[in-house]
């Protein structure tokens, strides 16, 4: 056993893990956080995506020992400071960005991290940033349109001010 650890969602934990427990196991099944799912374990479909020290990273291709010392951000740990909700996950919302709702949690991890270096993406842009995260019931369209929104959002909210917190929540 290993001793790890890390920051999650504005929360500080430290565990005993085995060398060889992937990130989303321990996510999942030490810390609680079940909204980061767990879809095909080879990273192909993305469902897993957190933030690890503020890149979207896949968590079935991180070991949880690699996290250490790592401040780590879960769909859980996104919401505004009050609990409400982050603008992109709002906009999936209203914008119907999801069907049966598997792939939205890393869907909109990874939107949020194409928007943190893209704050103004086209259509292409945007289909580009979550190439790596498969929906298979939605046709995309409405996920794209979700992304815009949110990205017309956080622009319109951030003018004049930061942008929103994205990297953790209150403790």
């Amino acid at each position: 056993m290993t001793r790890v650890s890390m920051r999650v969602d504005g929360v500080t934990y430290t565990d005993e893990v085995e060398p060889r427990t992937l990130l989303v196991h321990h996510l999942r099944e030490a810390l609680g956080k079940v909204g980061t799912v767990v879809g095909c374990d080879t990273s192909n479909c993305g469902a897993c995506t957190v933030h690890l020290d503020g890149q979207a990273v896949k968590s079935c291709t991180v070991l949880a020992v690699q996290a250490d010392g790592a401040e780590v951000t879960t769909i859980e740990g996104i919401a505004e400071p009050g609990g409400a909700l982050h603008p992109v996950q709002k906009a999936f919302h209203e914008m119907h960005g999801l069907q049966c709702g598997y792939c939205t949690p890393g869907m909109i991890m990874a939107s949020i991290d194409l928007l943190k270096e893209n704050p103004d993406p086209s259509d292409a842009e945007v289909r580009e940033g979550i190439e790596g995260n498969l929906c298979r019931c939605t046709g995309y369209q409405n996920i794209v349109r979700a992304v815009q929104q949110a990205a017309g959002e956080m622009k319109s909210s951030s003018a004049g001010t930061a942008a929103p917190e994205t990297t953790g929540a209150q403790a």
